[in-house]
């Protein structure tokens, strides 16, 4: 018989589990130093992100307190905040669209595979701690720390993009930013971040398991972008275009045009009936600007022709976020408690 597989003696006491408390030192000491690169990270880009916020308020504060508009000090004024401070404010979001998928990718999906890779597990789970308690306590102090810094980050990027927000420039609904706002960043990171761990313990190999791990957060992300987000609730109807503008445009999800009969119209049908359309006499709109005093779509309107929007409204935001993150939440804990069944079974 082995160290491992030795039974107790009659009469031999069994050792007493190892505490919470140490089981959380020593994560602690396995992870300070990555832990402590993460900080010095994430600090250095609060501070750039604290810095720029403030030039992009007082740009856009600029921009609404210059009179006249169309004066050439005013239009110069809305072309830096439009252009060179808007660049800046899209590259930083598309960086932190990439923080949950690097979390799973080398932080969750390492995790525990490296440790059944090498085998140093087996030496864990004989020295008091256990499959399940040691499992727990190798998930649950990265899970905290990883949810909580991007819970905060989401509300400090809020703050910093609040200006093109505010302008109607961007919406809070577009695909690129409704994953880094509200709830969803910290929510889609701790999914990120239990994928990676469960497919560590179902593979237990660190690198195949870094990769299954990105495709999996991959698929879903696309998933719900695509299909699923769509769908949280039923969405509005409208004739014309979707209500709310500026600081509040809704979420158009398609548009199309009926005729007289009720039945759609091809685009390309429209087309032609533009073009066909009668000119009226012409106006001038600009120092070589030109342009009919019939306007193509409100003489279709005139000929029974009706354009209706499907859409999502904007005062829907914090319900979405909130339905969103409810699954992933949802969906992080089942794969949690299946990462430590697995263990727990043997099967990894």
């Amino acid at each position: 018989m082995t160290t491992l597989t030795t039974p107790a003696q009659p009469g031999q006491r069994t050792p007493r589990p190892v505490p919470w408390s140490k089981l959380a030192w020593v994560s602690w000491r396995q992870y300070r130093l990555a832990l402590a690169g993460a900080v010095v990270f994430l600090g250095v880009l609060a501070v750039y992100l604290l810095i720029m916020g403030l030039k992009f308020r007082s740009a856009y504060a600029s921009v609404t307190s210059c009179h006249p508009a169309s004066s050439p000090a005013c239009l110069d004024v809305t072309s830096l905040f439009q252009n060179a401070y808007y660049i800046t404010g899209e590259v930083t979001a598309a960086l932190l669209q990439a923080v949950p998928v690097l979390v799973g990718v080398f932080a969750g999906a390492p995790i525990l595979a490296r440790e059944l890779e090498t085998g140093t597990s087996r030496f864990a789970w004989t020295q008091g701690a256990g499959r399940i308690r040691w499992t727990v306590a190798r998930l649950a102090l990265p899970a905290v720390t990883v949810t909580a810094a991007t819970a905060a980050f989401s509300r400090l990027f809020e703050w910093f993009y609040w200006p093109f927000f505010a302008s109607g420039m961007d919406s809070r609904f577009a695909a690129q930013y409704f994953s880094v706002t509200g709830v969803d960043f910290a929510a889609w990171t701790l999914a990120a971040f239990a994928i990676g761990a469960a497919a560590g313990v179902l593979v237990r190999r660190a690198v195949p398991a870094m990769a299954a791990s990105m495709a999996a957060w991959a698929g879903l992300l696309l998933a719900t972008v695509l299909y699923l987000r769509r769908h949280y609730l039923a969405p509005l109807l409208s004739k014309g275009g979707a209500p709310g503008t500026g600081s509040n445009p809704a979420w158009v999800l398609s548009q199309w045009w009926t005729g007289p009969n009720g039945k759609p119209v091809p685009w390309n049908t429209l087309t032609g009936l533009i073009q066909g359309a009668p000119k009226g006499p012409m106006k001038q709109v600009g120092p070589n600007t030109f342009q009919t005093k019939i306007d193509p779509f409100q003489w279709l309107a005139q000929h029974g022709y009706t354009e209706w929007t499907s859409y999502q409204p904007a005062s829907r935001y914090w319900p979405f976020q909130f339905i969103e993150g409810g699954w992933l939440l949802a969906l992080s804990l089942l794969l949690i408690a299946a990462t430590v069944w697995l263990v727990r079974r043997g099967t990894a």
